[in-house]
């Protein structure tokens, strides 16, 4: 336990608090269990140490790492027991999903030491939606994604620019610093390398495939309950979908292309969705089932495109993927019939600074979002802006 308490105290002494996640001001601190869920790299576990320096609870907090040797020998049920009746009243467990039956015990402690805070991290989003118990009644799930332009422009450049709500960056009244600053080559620089947190490091493009090897070797194989042999159709399916993304799934071409079952891709793109490898674009759904239709598939964000490709990606895809990518995380996003995207009621069609309104002139409610320019229009949005609502 000593060595437990040493660890948390090193890391918590390395940690920064000048820049802070959007998603620390949304979770419900206070809630006896939550979860925080996302792919890798996203800074769940740095998310986790600044809130108990924000918090002030360093001397009742602790962290532990599910794949550290002290729980070859140990349970978490008894960590956490041992740490509670020493003046503990804080637990929060990083990367979870590396403990066997982690989730059974996650109950335990729950049930048994009511008095005591959980939080834990995982992730492998798609392992920890099948937990052996079930946690949904007690817990508040909590989803992180990757940073938006604006934190990456905090974060990087010390550029504050304040969260906007969809209707805000609609009405054309987006205040930026333009006396100081130029948008266009900040963003084209953040769609290259801004998505993670780790995007200061040197190498940050062979970090990110590193993330990409590790989700399609081991998380998917090891937490969706595959054989390993999967990870090579993975990686496979991976590199066609990076060289064609966004394209319209054809599942029976596919299936034969990586030599698969066609019920079996199917389950292959849910889990590389899941993990945060791709993302799906769905037809809205109507009827009684409110099955959506896959209308398009992309890679899950604009780094992965240079990342995976190694050469400039096509500029169509890269600006529908960043459009995709920011609008998801506080909206509803689908396909449009008659245009690219359809997010709350509202029709966007996406292209560059020549991109006119012919296409969605009759259509209500419809918006031109193009790249290239700096400001806004009435019914035209610079595409930079969507950046700025998380």
């Amino acid at each position: 336990m000593e060595r437990l308490l040493q660890r948390y105290q090193a890391q918590l002494d390395r940690t920064k608090t000048d820049f802070v996640r959007y998603l620390h001001d949304e979770i419900c601190w206070e809630a006896r269990l939550n979860a925080i869920l996302g792919a890798r790299g996203v800074g769940k576990t740095t998310l986790m140490f600044q809130h108990i320096l924000l918090s002030d609870e360093r001397d009742t907090s602790l962290v532990v790492f599910a794949d550290d040797i002290y729980f070859s020998k140990h349970t978490l049920l008894d960590m956490a027991d041992t740490f509670y009746k020493n003046g503990g009243k804080h637990l929060y467990i990083d990367e979870v999903h590396k403990y066997k039956h982690w989730s059974t015990e996650i109950k335990n402690i729950y049930d048994q030491i009511p008095d005591l805070q959980i939080v834990y991290t995982g992730s492998s989003i798609l392992d920890l939606e099948k937990g052996g118990a079930d946690l949904s009644r007690r817990q508040l799930k909590n989803y992180m994604h990757g940073m938006s332009f604006r934190e990456w422009l905090q974060m990087t450049k010390s550029i504050v620019v304040p969260k906007l709500t969809l209707d805000e960056i609609l009405s054309t009244k987006v205040s930026f610093p333009y006396a100081e600053h130029r948008p266009l080559p900040l963003f084209k620089e953040y769609l290259k390398t801004g998505y993670f947190p780790f995007c200061c490091e040197e190498d940050y493009l062979e970090r990110l495939s590193a993330v990409v090897e590790q989700t399609l070797e081991t998380d998917i194989p090891q937490f969706a309950g595959l054989s390993v042999g999967v990870m090579h159709k993975l990686k496979q399916l991976m590199q066609i979908i990076s060289q064609i993304s966004p394209f319209k799934p054809n599942y029976s071409d596919l299936a034969r292309d990586i030599s698969v079952a066609r019920s079996d891709l199917k389950d292959y793109l849910f889990y590389m969705e899941k993990s945060g490898m791709i993302q799906s674009l769905q037809l809205p759904a109507f009827g009684m089932t409110r099955l959506a239709k896959v209308e398009k598939i992309y890679l899950d964000n604009t780094n992965l495109m240079y990342a995976l490709n190694g050469t400039q990606p096509d500029t169509g895809n890269l600006r529908e993927t960043f459009f995709f990518n920011q609008m998801r995380v506080c909206h509803t996003v689908t396909a449009s019939e008659v245009s690219d995207f359809l997010v709350d009621g509202h029709t966007f069609e996406v292209g560059g600074h020549k991109k006119g309104r012919r296409q969605i002139a009759e259509v209500p409610d419809s918006f031109v979002v193009k790249d290239d320019i700096e400001y806004a229009t009435p019914g035209v949005v610079p595409l930079w802006m969507f950046g700025l609502n998380y």
